[in-house]
């Protein structure tokens, strides 16, 4: 029975709605929470065994068989990352427990990550184009209520930009989903990948590839990105991990599912001009990075950074690079989520968020293990081995030499460098300078948050070390995305 592979997106849901009633019992809201994203692990760990042995796994609901019904497809590549997000999301509530405030807590905190984890996992298990708009949206409702808990000024502006360029965006969805629907009439993936490669790619079919194109990077933070860095730095610690982890994944995934299983028709068009965005939010990313004296703009531009990065493996669209896209994005998951919890315990313990500040300096004289965990995450951000993001760089620049995309991999280490000095500059002046803080002023690190990143960065160090133990999940994957044809038939073989 393959009913176990809507749980990810279910739990979440009745999570949410239970948790709703039980306002006043924090404890209880904690836990159900926690141990939601525990189960929603070890279901992903169980999927994805099975699919290795069964191939893609298919639930029809109601019984309607494709393309008619409502359809959950689970292949290596969607599982992998409802398997990421459930153990990130776990890791980010234990820091949540002891830093987001009773009164946050109050305000339906753990309800709404339940809902948006449910809409994150949705939009990777989803078989339609019309169900991925109404879990996109749910992610999204639930995003901007967790953007504005505690109802601060500097939230709500934030908040204001991040609503409006994601309705601009949810608008043009539509839009583009009725245009396809008009011109193909289904919305099914498979269904639309094999009518497609019947019909040919025309040009009104390449103009609406474009459309969605426009669409998931707006989502991604793929080019038009300048609502990121302040939607990312406005919520408290753990709300912004789970946003740096988690929410451009979903644009990025939309758009690998996208333009390989059924715009790949006309790669001289579509995926060059992917290569051709990456190649500019690598270089806007990399000059926003250095440029801020604030250590939450620089984590924040390192997530546009990032999303530049896994989109250059798409652009070249070889089984090696989008190996490596894969790879990096199980890596960017993880690492982004620790970077912002530590950049949140620098904020926490300063009192600042200003690199240069004389707070913020020779912290790993007063909390060394902190700053050793960040050095950790400065090296895996790099792409320096043993740690997580060395493979799917490797990966990556091995693609775009074999495609020859110099251009691409040049910009893309180049971009590497530029996120190793923007990590040395915070290393050098946050936790290798003068400490001016007293004995008395120190503010006790307590160890129920740095245990969360502590974990975290043992995740990033593992994933390095022990590649081969996802190798083979990630190989499925990007065979899967190689070959439409495999995706294609266990969904419509009836």
């Amino acid at each position: 029975m393959n009913n176990s592979m809507i749980l990810p997106l279910i739990l979440p849901v009745f999570a949410g709605v239970f948790l709703i009633f039980l306002r006043s019992f924090i404890n209880v809201q904690r836990w159900v929470s926690f141990l939601v994203m525990v189960i929603n692990s070890g279901i992903s760990i169980y999927l994805l065994n099975r699919i290795q042995t069964e191939g893609i796994l298919r639930l029809d609901l109601g019984g309607w068989a494709p393309p008619y019904g409502i359809t959950f497809v689970a292949d290596s590549f969607a599982m992998l990352l409802v398997l990421t997000t459930s153990i990130v999301t776990s890791i980010c509530l234990l820091y949540a427990f002891y830093s987001i405030g009773r009164k946050r807590e109050k305000m339906f905190f753990y309800p709404f990550v339940n809902f948006m984890v449910a809409g994150v996992n949705g939009s990777f298990l989803t078989g339609d184009l019309f169900n991925l708009f109404v879990c996109f949206e749910v992610m999204l409702l639930a995003s901007y209520i967790l953007l504005t808990l505690g109802s601060e000024k500097f939230q709500l502006k934030e908040a204001l930009k991040y609503l409006t360029i994601n309705v601009i965006s949810s608008w043009f969805f539509l839009v583009a989903i009725a245009y396809l629907y008009g011109t193909v009439g289904t919305l099914n993936f498979a269904h639309l990948s094999v009518r497609i490669a019947e019909a040919g790619q025309t040009p009104i079919l390449t103009v609406i590839s474009i459309l969605f194109l426009l669409v998931f990077s707006l989502k991604a933070g793929l080019l038009l990105y300048q609502w990121l860095p302040g939607s990312y730095s406005a919520p408290p610690t753990a709300v912004a991990a789970l946003f740096g982890a988690l929410l451009t994944k979903v644009g990025i995934y939309a758009l690998f599912r996208f333009f390989t299983l059924i715009f790949y028709h006309e790669p001289a068009i579509t995926h060059t001009l992917i290569g051709i965005m990456a190649a500019f939010t690598l270089i806007g990313g990399s000059i926003g990075a250095i440029a801020f004296n604030d250590v939450r703009q620089v984590v924040s531009y390192n997530v546009v950074i990032s999303v530049g990065f896994v989109l250059v493996g798409l652009a070249v669209c070889t089984t090696v690079a989008l190996q490596g896209s894969i790879y990096y994005l199980i890596h960017d998951m993880i690492v982004k989520a620790l970077l912002f919890l530590i950049a949140g315990t620098m904020i926490m313990l300063t009192g600042t968020a200003r690199i240069e500040s004389e707070r913020m300096s020779g912290l790993i004289r007063n909390y060394p293990f902190l700053g050793w965990l960040f050095f950790i995450v400065m090296l895996s951000l790099a792409g320096i081995p043993p740690f997580s993001g060395f493979i799917g760089k490797l990966l990556i620049g091995q693609g775009t030499v074999d495609s020859g995309a110099f251009i691409l991999l040049a910009l893309g280490f180049i971009s590497s460098l530029f996120v190793l000095y923007s990590m040395l500059r915070i290393f050098m002046n946050c936790f290798w300078g003068e400490t001016i803080l007293s004995e008395d002023e120190e503010i006790p690190l307590k160890k129920r948050l740095i245990i969360p990143c502590a974990l975290l960065a043992g995740m990033t160090a593992g994933l390095g070390l022990g590649t081969e133990t996802i190798a083979s999940y990630v190989m499925d994957a990007a065979n899967t995305l190689m070959n439409p044809a495999v995706y294609n038939e266990a969904v419509l073989n009836n």
